[in-house]
């Protein structure tokens, strides 16, 4: 089973998702205080509270609910890849399970929520890419191209 991902890797997807999630406004005082504890946490950094982790020994999948500026559920996550060797960064949107529906007055509006959170997930997947760091894209990407026939 893969390490778990650089400190350091962690910090820099927290960095690259809010200015993305939140733009000019300030995030509310949880997500400010969820990453100040990370921040200043002096212990194993992937024990911190703030981290939600699968129940799987060692965890494969750790998540920060960080939210963004119209949906306070979104999540950080970073999960085992599928060949187990990487953790992968992903946005979750957080919002597929509870669509209402269809015949509801709240589907269309949440539609369109929906909608909002994909476009933003997949901004903050790109931004990921930018930097360096690995998401499911680039995983199957880096898969296929070592699977090419020369």
């Amino acid at each position: 089973m893969a390490a778990k991902p650089d400190k350091a890797e962690v910090l820099k997807a927290i960095d690259v998702y809010m200015p993305l999630a939140y733009g000019s406004q300030n995030p509310p005082v949880t997500v400010r205080s969820l990453i100040a504890t990370l921040n200043g946490f002096a212990g194993d950094f992937f024990a911190a509270p703030v981290f939600a982790k699968d129940p799987h020994v060692p965890p494969t999948r750790y998540s920060l609910r960080l939210g963004n500026s119209f949906y306070p559920h979104m999540k950080l996550v970073f999960q085992l890849s599928p060949n187990d060797e990487v953790f992968l960064f992903k946005a979750d949107t957080h919002d597929k399970h509870c669509c209402p529906p269809e015949r509801s007055a709240e589907h269309a509006a949440f539609m369109e929520l929906m909608g909002k959170n994909q476009k933003l997930s997949e901004r903050i997947e790109a931004g990921w890419a930018d930097a360096g760091l690995p998401t499911f894209k680039t995983y199957l990407r880096d898969d296929l191209a070592r699977r090419k026939i020369v």
